[in-house]
């Protein structure tokens, strides 16, 4: 597909989002091959033997199989299909004190040998300019084991038509309740990682990830005017199944006013409603500038997780390793060393954790080997950690790794990314609904939208989806042209309340850039629907002087 056109569906799908596609084109049926444990070991210890005898005093290999498979539509039309493959072997290790990297699509004994040699010549060099060595935290070897997302119905097992078919209907039904255009998508990624090491690790990894984004577009022929209104799932960590649509996993959002699910997804009721709310969002009120009580739903409050937690509380962030390119952080280590920074209130706490099922930062294991867990990130609104990999752990004076490591291809180095960085849900038990009807004056906002934020995740600016207006404790109808600004720790001071856990649920990034040269990841954001009060809005369709 060409770039242009691309982007052209791309606007309407995920708000001009450039999505990557590494790998050659293949036949679909060609998505189900795999290479077997035990060749992939063959070719792991040839590896590590190799980068031993070099001079590495440390080794880990990375055997990839990284397939995709997108399928976009729009209207009544398939617009793309693309089935991806890319394969081969990424090789770092520790020599002389200093990491060296090298990758190959050569799966030959001598291929993968010359890899090794050469990321250990790599190391050498690096060495000569390093002042410190690499203090790797310990992990202890597992052997030989493996993990697979789980999954109930294989995306690869799935006919195309029938995929592209479910999109079309979708369209159709968005169409039929009052857009002017519609488009579905549906994003398929399989990554079978091998993971070897000299600590004495064989894991192999079979991770699934899925994500089916629709879009409705309403116009006023009349004025020319339109709006658009995004769907409100969110990208998983599952199989097909997801679109079996279970009734128990129907959540209904305050008022009423639309229909969301947590564990699966019925994406022909949501562009119903998505063609239906992009409709009236043409006659809505625009609204008026102020101080507002927001009452943020977990598909909207995601995202800002994502800016102001998520990313400030990456360690190599705070450290300045990301300066150059996406900025520092607003929490640096004296903030952590005091053991007082306030980040927000009492009610706020934020845990990372790499096991949530059906959350896109599931895994077994991280890409240095660590097993996956479960941390404290803010507790009672105190900043208490940070994410760290194998190298960084020492900085902060913990004794193990956090299980923070990822990359994106078997070509590309691992290093720090976010896993999933949540809010706990409210201990008291509060429905949307019972938190609406304490709001005097306040706006209800679902979905993501765009949004700013500086360099150090502090001042930012989020819109959203959909828009209500709250008086007096009632849902009064739709609002447009809102934002909301605020500083990443006055915005979570201002929590006043939570929802409790019946409301929890999880949105997600599916592809999260960071790094240079840039790498993508995926990871989910959970939250129950949650109140801010005293919080600065704006009118993004009035002029400023």
């Amino acid at each position: 597909m060409e770039r242009r056109k691309f982007l052209q569906i791309g606007a309407g799908t995920a708000g001009a989002m450039l999505i990557p596609v590494f790998g050659n084109a293949i036949a679909a049926d060609e998505l189900m091959n795999a290479m077997p444990a035990s060749a992939k070991k063959l070719l792991a210890d040839t590896a590590l033997n190799a980068a031993t005898k070099a001079g590495a005093s440390y080794c880990d290999v990375r055997i990839g199989r990284y397939l995709n498979q997108f399928i976009i539509t729009r209207d009544l039309n398939v617009e793309n299909i693309s089935n991806t493959e890319s394969t081969g072997v990424g090789v770092r290790v520790i020599a002389n004190g200093a990491y060296g990297f090298a990758s190959t699509n050569n799966l030959t004994p001598d291929g993968i040998a010359n890899a090794a040699r050469q990321a250990v010549a790599i190391a050498k060099a690096n060495a000569k300019l390093q002042t410190e060595p690499v203090r790797l935290a310990p992990v202890k070897g597992v052997g030989e084991v493996a993990w697979a997302t789980p999954v109930k119905k294989d995306w690869r097992a799935i006919p195309v038509k029938d995929k592209a078919d479910m999109l079309i209907a979708a369209n159709k039904a968005g169409l039929a309740a009052g857009a002017s255009f519609m488009t579905a998508s549906l994003f398929q990624i399989n990554q079978q990682k091998y993971f070897a090491s000299t600590d004495g690790s064989y894991i192999d990894q079979d991770v699934h990830r899925l994500w089916a984004p629709i879009n409705a577009t309403a116009v006023d022929k009349a004025s020319g005017k339109f709006r658009s209104r995004a769907g409100l799932s969110s990208p998983v960590s599952m199989g097909y199944e997801y679109f079996d649509a279970k009734a128990s996993d129907k959540v209904q959002a305050a008022g009423g006013v639309t229909t969301l699910y947590t564990n699966s997804y019925d994406i022909i009721e949501d562009a119903k409603l998505a063609g239906k709310q992009a409709r009236e969002k043409l006659s809505a009120k625009s609204v008026e500038p102020g101080k507002y009580d927001l009452v943020l739903s977990p598909e909207h409050l995601f995202l800002t997780i994502h800016e102001n937690v998520g990313h400030p509380t990456e360690l190599d962030r705070v450290l300045g390793y990301e300066a150059n390119y996406a900025g520092t952080s607003f929490v640096g280590l004296d903030k952590w060393e005091s053991k007082k920074f306030k980040y927000g209130s009492e009610r706020v706490n934020f845990v990372a954790d790499r096991t949530t099922p059906g959350s896109l930062g599931l895994i077994g294991y991280d890409d240095e080997g660590v097993p996956a867990k479960k941390w404290d990130i803010i507790r009672n609104g105190i900043l208490v950690n940070y994410q760290a990999t194998r190298d960084q752990a020492h900085i902060i004076g913990e004794k193990e790794s956090h299980g923070c490591s990822y990359a994106d291809s078997w070509s590309t180095i691992q290093f720090q990314r976010m896993p999933n960085i949540s809010l706990e849900p409210g201990k008291a038990r509060l429905t949307p609904d019972q938190m609406v009807a304490d709001v005097k004056k306040g706006i209800y906002i679902l979905g993501r939208g765009s949004y700013s934020i500086d360099q150090q995740r502090y001042n930012s600016q989020f819109g959203g989806t959909l828009f209500y207006e709250i008086k007096n404790g009632k849902i009064t109808g739709q609002l447009e042209d809102v934002a909301y600004q605020t500083n990443t720790q006055e915005f979570w001071n201002a929590c006043s309340a939570i929802c409790d856990e019946r409301d929890w649920r999880m949105g997600g990034s599916f592809f999260d850039g960071k790094g240079q040269p840039s790498q993508v990841s995926a990871v989910s954001h959970g939250s129950s629907t949650s109140r801010f009060n005293g919080i600065n809005v704006i009118n993004t369709a009035r002029k400023i002087g």
